[in-house]
């Protein structure tokens, strides 16, 4: 395993690779991995003759400064976790190497509607930050396939936008959300909860189920009684010490707001469990 945080020496790596024929998957973090981005890596390397993974905790994408600041930086144990899946790449790029002239001076990624709503509008900018690194990240790696979870849905969502809009050669592959025994999604945020906390946590899955069955049991669904699941939903948490941003019901394609239940669906929740703030989302 080469660990590399030099971007020309990755790119010229990964062009060797492509000039002999062989692929890579690729799979982007922020560090602080688990077992959820372990289940990525072990599916990229179904995926690809390489496997290469960023760590690179991405300024551009934080709205809040003291996040950014408390974000959990664990490297030498990455790379530890990265050594025992036999990974081909570790790319860990500095900051100034990706925005030499600071990230104020960065012209970011503007992909539209699908960045302004739910977490774009609770999170002003963070799409935005986040395509424009991958976008970076891509450029410099040039995978074949790269491999998301679908926790953060919205930002697959992102993702896919943007490997159609300027088009970049890419497959991207979207991999269920890893859970705690308890249902809690696993998040390297998780780590921040206290012990009072953690316990509590789990009744963000608990609040997706309840929503998903209470669709599956009505045979004639419609806007008003999606509203009324969402409202009954923030209810619930907050009695138990959560402060929703929201409960969401959408289209799973658009993000749109469903009118029946014809097409496919997709719940999802943003809260803040003390300091921390936590996402989820389930289909139906």
């Amino acid at each position: 395993m080469q660990i590399i945080s030099d971007i020309k020496k990755t790119s010229s790596l990964c062009q060797k690779w492509r000039d002999k024929g062989e692929s890579i998957s690729f799979v982007p973090t922020m560090g602080c991995l688990h077992a959820g981005h372990l289940s990525l890596i072990k599916k990229a390397q179904s995926l690809a003759d390489h496997v290469v993974v960023s760590i690179f905790v991405n300024p551009l994408q934080f709205d809040n400064a003291d996040d950014l600041l408390k974000y959990p930086v664990t490297l030498d144990e990455d790379t530890l976790k990265l050594a025992d899946f036999n990974v081909d790449l570790v790319f860990t790029p500095k900051a100034n190497a990706f925005y030499p002239d600071g990230e104020n001076q960065v012209k970011q990624i503007d992909l539209g509607s699908i960045t302004v709503l739910l977490e774009g509008a609770q999170r002003p900018g963070h799409f935005a930050g986040v395509a424009t690194v991958v976008k970076h990240l891509f450029e410099i790696i040039r995978p074949n396939v790269a491999v998301f979870g679908e926790k953060d849905f919205q930002q697959l969502m992102v993702i896919k936008q943007l490997v159609e809009t300027f088009p970049l050669d890419v497959e991207i592959i979207g991999m269920p959300t890893f859970r705690e025994q308890d249902g809690l999604a696993m998040s390297s945020r998780n780590l921040r909860l206290s012990e009072n906390e953690r316990k509590k946590a789990p009744a963000i899955y608990q609040q997706l189920k309840s929503i998903k069955s209470a669709i599956n049991a009505s045979t004639n669904i419609d806007t008003a009684d999606f509203v009324e699941l969402e409202r009954r939903a923030c209810e619930n948490l907050t009695a138990v010490g959560f402060v929703p941003d929201y409960v969401a019901i959408r289209e799973t394609d658009t993000l749109s707001i469903p009118e029946n239940h014809n097409n496919s669906l997709v719940i999802l929740v943003a809260v803040k469990l003390g300091q921390i703030r936590l996402i989820d989302n389930i289909r139906v």
